[in-house]
């Protein structure tokens, strides 16, 4: 069963996609700083990859859904 997701919620799902992980990423690089400065920015690793998620969450609501015209019905 499909349900259509009105275009509002998806970009408030966005939004709150973009600030948990703002919100996210700060909390870690001050965990990082308050206590392991001197060795590697770990915190790289999930600004990245989370953020890639970010990126294609991004893309897949701002670009317009496929229709399915063309293709057979058996």
């Amino acid at each position: 069963m499909n349900k259509a997701i009105s275009e509002s919620a998806k970009i408030w799902g966005l939004r709150l996609h973009l600030l948990f992980y703002v919100l996210a990423n700060l909390a870690q690089i001050v965990v990082w700083w308050a206590v392991d400065q001197e060795h590697f920015f770990w915190p790289l690793w999930s600004i990245v990859f989370w953020g890639i998620g970010l990126v294609f969450h991004y893309w897949g609501v701002r670009t317009a859904p496929r229709s399915n015209t063309g293709h057979r019905t058996y």
